[in-house]
This record gives structure tokens, C-alpha cells and sequence, in this order.
């Protein structure tokens, strides 16, 4: 059980690290080459962490400033919306017994 705890741990910590590189602000985006669509479901998916990170580091915002307009606010939104598979377009029924 401990092994396994341990593994879990360590495999949280390096994902955050992972995860830390790509975050909103971190001077990937420029004036030539915005965030786009895609980038803007990665960082929806990551706001929670930037959020935090954000608060430690007044440099990392949620959102990026530099992006190509609507289609990564639309890229955004989406992903803060379904988070990872939480919308669900049909829901299963409770089976009467």
C-alpha cells in the first residue's frame, strides 16, 4: 500500500511540474505567433493551476493575452465547460427495480 501511495505521489508532483511549463503567461505567445484554438482548451484545462500558481506568481495569469481573438476564448471556454469529459451531453437513466 505504501508503494503504491509513493508511486501515486511522485506521479502528481512531476505531472504539476509538466504542467507548470505550459501555463498562460509564461511568454510562449508573442505578436507574431498568438495562442490559438488549441491553446486556448490547454490552458482552460489548466485555469485551476494557473489560478494557484498565479497567486504565488503575479507574472502567470489564467488567460493569455496575447491570442488570436474569439477562436481561443471559444478554445477556452470549452475546456473550462467539459474540464476533462465533464460535459456530458447524455446522461444515463436509473434503472427502476
Amino acid at each position: 500500500m505504501k508503494k503504491k501511495l509513493l508511486l501515486s505521489s511522485i506521479v502528481i508532483i512531476m505531472a504539476l511540474f509538466m504542467f507548470t511549463g505550459c501555463i498562460p503567461g509564461d511568454g510562449a505567445a508573442t505578436i507574431t505567433k498568438p495562442a490559438g484554438f488549441f491553446s486556448g482548451i490547454w490552458h482552460g484545462w489548466l485555469a485551476p493551476i494557473s489560478l494557484i500558481i498565479g497567486i504565488l506568481d503575479k507574472n502567470i495569469r489564467v488567460y493569455e493575452a496575447v491570442n488570436t481573438g474569439w477562436w481561443y476564448d471559444f478554445g477556452f471556454y470549452i475546456a473550462i465547460i467539459s474540464g476533462f469529459g465533464g460535459l456530458s451531453l447524455c446522461r444515463k437513466k436509473k434503472k427502476d427495480k
